[in-house]
């Protein structure tokens, strides 16, 4: 692998998604699951309560409202819906965290109580993780050295979905994706963006072992965008950023059932007990 900058430590990776014509469609387009005469409303709780976890994108780093980054959009989108009366977000990001440290919040007593009361529980993790990588190893960075520590990243995000899934087993878990904001600087070090697609797609692969869990890809918003979606630190989202994300979000959320089967309180039917 390419020797990298000094200056890529600055990098902070995250999300991922379709084109922002796609993305407009979508948002504009009426929501035929949450009309009022659906049966399916039956299944979405009219106060949706929700979680929100992980590092400076739950934060809202760069978000010159400091209201939380993709939040106060994704709620308004969500209260838009027939079926959603109020949308009530908890926000427990924090800057710097990797899945490590998330692991430790976990266990904080009011997070706790709040994702055993939510419907839905969002992440984001592990653009850390990566930089974590790069600074340790800067002067003999190979992709093998992510390729090993992608596994350790997959144990402790199954490690994370367990010990939400133990507070809340009827909780829907959204996972949003990594993105490499520096594509414009360093497009020409294709190493960094398969860095990202493969701890996208490791992501992905812990996700498939359960249900009622969606991951949403953002990536290509900010290669398509460049760097205009970006804070003046060039790697956090700006205030239009945190807007792409959210829809992009909103979009995974209302296609299909996706939002009805996330937030479907009910618990599964348990097998009947077999003869002996």
């Amino acid at each position: 692998m390419k020797k990298l900058p000094i200056i890529m430590l600055a990098f902070v990776f995250f999300l991922s998604g379709c084109s922002l014509e796609d993305a407009a469609e979508h948002i504009t387009r009426e929501v035929s699951m949450w009309d009022k005469d659906n049966p399916n409303d039956t299944f979405i709780p009219k106060n949706l309560k929700v979680v929100s976890v992980g590092d400076s994108l739950t934060q809202g780093v760069g978000d010159s409202t400091k209201k939380g980054g993709y939040v106060p959009y994704l709620e308004k989108h969500l209260e838009s819906l027939d079926g959603v009366k109020d949308a009530q977000f908890h926000n427990y990001g924090v800057r710097g965290n990797r899945t490590d440290q998330l692991l430790k919040r976990l266990k904080k007593e009011d997070v706790k109580t709040s994702i055993e009361q939510s419907d839905l529980v969002m992440i984001t993790i592990g653009g850390n993780d990566v930089m974590k990588i790069f600074r340790e190893n800067l002067s003999h960075l190979k992709l093998e050295v992510f390729q090993e520590e992608k596994r350790q990243y997959q144990l402790r995000l199954k490690e994370i979905i367990e010990k939400i899934r133990s507070y809340n087993p009827n909780a829907g878990i959204v996972l949003v994706g990594l993105y490499n904001p520096f594509n414009t600087w360093f497009s020409d070090i294709e190493e960094v963006n398969q860095v990202i697609h493969d701890w996208n797609d490791a992501s992905r692969e812990i996700l498939s072992d359960y249900d009622k869990t969606l991951f949403v890809k953002i990536e290509d918003l900010f290669i398509d965008a460049g760097d205009t979606l970006l804070f003046e630190d060039y790697f956090h989202p700006n205030d239009e950023g945190y807007k792409m994300i959210a829809d992009r979000m909103f979009i995974n959320l209302t296609n299909g059932e996706t939002l009805a089967t996330l937030t479907d309180r009910k618990k599964p039917v348990e097998e009947e007990e077999q003869p002996s």
